[in-house]
């Protein structure tokens, strides 16, 4: 983008919107990690635990609306932003920003098994060795909490259902550990429980 193409660019959500919608279908997700603006503030945006996000207090319905949100998301060390050419406005996250909805199991040319993960905003991510699967435990409840890492340290909270199609298909394995149970994806293994416990 030219400088007086950034010059013109509108502000705020408008900004947001134009810059998600001006990225061709077919050539990907907008470059967001390549850009810098100098104009930081914030905007009063959360995405909640369940995956939807409110603006304002109020739920943003539009599917599409937060399909083209979540392509100009990015993680930085001070927390998650939405990012333009010419500014970044920092957002509330109260878990993971995504939610995996389903998973699929297939086959690679090479026989090995590939694990297809569909989020709420509609990524599909294969898990491997640069999207790793984990499990930590919610000290609050001791219930596990697996998580898919989807690009660029954004992750997505892999929801109870998938969670437990992961479970049926894990099978055991020694580790230093111990005896663990996990899944195989892209020829990477993801621990997903001790053997011994019962089913998530």
């Amino acid at each position: 983008m030219s400088t007086t193409d950034a010059a013109t660019q509108p502000s705020g959500l408008d900004g947001v919107i134009a810059t998600a919608k001006a990225q061709a279908p077919g050539r990907g997700l907008p470059p967001v990690h390549l850009w810098n603006p100098a104009h930081c503030g914030e905007i009063d945006i959360v995405i909640r635990k369940n995956g939807e996000w409110f603006h304002e207090g109020a739920r943003i319905g539009r599917e599409a609306l937060v399909r083209l949100f979540s392509t100009v998301l990015r993680k930085d060390p001070d927390g998650f932003c939405l990012v333009t050419p010419v500014e970044k406005m920092k957002i509330t996250v109260e878990d993971a920003p995504f939610v995996a909805v389903a998973v699929d199991r297939g086959r690679a040319a090479d026989g090995s098994d590939v694990l297809t993960f569909r989020t709420n905003v509609g990524d599909e991510v294969e898990a491997g060795p640069d999207n790793a699967i984990r499990v930590e435990i919610d000290p609050a409840t001791g219930e596990p909490r697996p998580y898919l890492h989807v690009r660029r340290g954004l992750e997505a909270l892999i929801n109870r259902p998938v969670f437990y199609e992961l479970a049926e298909m894990a099978q055991e394995r020694e580790t230093p550990l111990g005896a663990e149970l996990g899944v195989t994806s892209k020829g990477a293994w993801f621990r997903v429980g001790p053997a011994m416990a019962d089913a998530p």
